[in-house]
């Protein structure tokens, strides 16, 4: 299965800040908002991505990235000249894809707790599998409607009245044939190509699952000055209390077996003194202790 992170777009909610750099670089506490998404699909086991922004951002981002293999993984980059939709991603990245099923995450969204994706991942087969999150403000995205038996029956792009306060975040998951519906995909009167043009296309098929996400999970969006400050200050507050960071590419490199030991410390023993390094020292130092005798440096 091959993974897209899509870090398009102007930013322009975010305005000054993003006249600096892009918004999926803005600091979301003591990381840049792009490593949240890269980590969950990491610790879902994928290590083949490809990135996809503008072409004034994507130099920037290989300078962050390279070519992924600090990590254990491989990152191709794609441009998108201008935002013209989400499902637009298929299209640039069709040859990455090729003929393998595709993970696409938006690259402002921050996902934390539970086990939900690296499940959804590893179960998946064929069609095409979303989520859905309760939200208060459901008319800011894509809604999707419910029967009694739990079965999606409908899908709207931010409805003026929604059917539920289900929205469906930023992370699906779709077989080979999702390439073929988003270039036959005509753009809407946003003059988009619509990724919920793509799940109604699946529904009508009878191919798409929708997995609600667990009280327990939280889904940040970061798309505003607002929700940016939100969501560091949850990310704070997380990592204060439990000790443990949340979006730490390094670790899920390690935890997957991307990446030994020896090479895990190599990645610290590059980083300057600092509390990100210290925290990865930590993981080391528990990776031995649980490894015992024959684990010892």
């Amino acid at each position: 299965m091959k993974s897209i992170i899509l870090a398009g777009g102007a930013g322009s909610r975010l305005y000054p800040l993003t006249q600096v750099s892009s918004k999926q670089l803005q600091a979301v506490f003591d990381k840049p908002m792009i490593y949240y998404p890269l980590t969950v699909l990491m610790a879902s086991g994928l290590r083949e991505f490809c990135l996809i922004s503008t072409p004034i951002d994507l130099p920037r981002y290989k300078a962050l990235f390279s070519d992924g293999s600090q990590w254990g993984i491989t990152i191709e980059y794609r441009e998108q000249p201008r935002p013209d939709g989400i499902a637009q991603a298929f299209v640039i990245a069709a040859d990455f894809i090729g003929k393998d099923s595709v993970v696409l995450m938006l690259g402002d969204n921050i996902f934390s707790g539970g086990d939900d994706f690296p499940r959804a991942v590893s179960s998946f087969s064929q069609g095409a599998r979303i989520f859905a999150y309760h939200v208060k403000d459901p008319e800011r995205y894509g809604v999707v409607e419910f029967d009694r038996n739990g079965r999606a029956i409908s899908l709207e792009e931010k409805p003026k009245y929604p059917k539920s306060s289900y929205a469906v975040p930023g992370v699906y998951i779709y077989d080979n044939d999702v390439v073929e519906i988003s270039s036959s995909l005509r753009p809407s009167a946003r003059g988009e190509l619509e990724i919920t043009d793509v799940n109604l296309e699946y529904l009508r098929r009878g191919k798409l699952q929708v997995k609600r996400l667990s009280r327990g999970f939280a889904w940040l969006d970061a798309g505003t000055s607002g929700a940016l400050h939100e969501a560091s200050a949850y990310i704070e507050a997380i990592e204060r209390r439990q000790g443990i960071k949340i979006g730490c590419p390094e670790e899920a490199a390690l935890t997957r077996g991307f990446l030994d030991i020896r090479q895990f410390e190599a990645l610290i023993d590059a980083m300057p003194a600092c509390d990100y390094s210290a925290y990865l020292r930590g993981v080391a130092d528990e990776w031995y202790r649980l490894e015992g005798p024959g684990g010892e440096r």
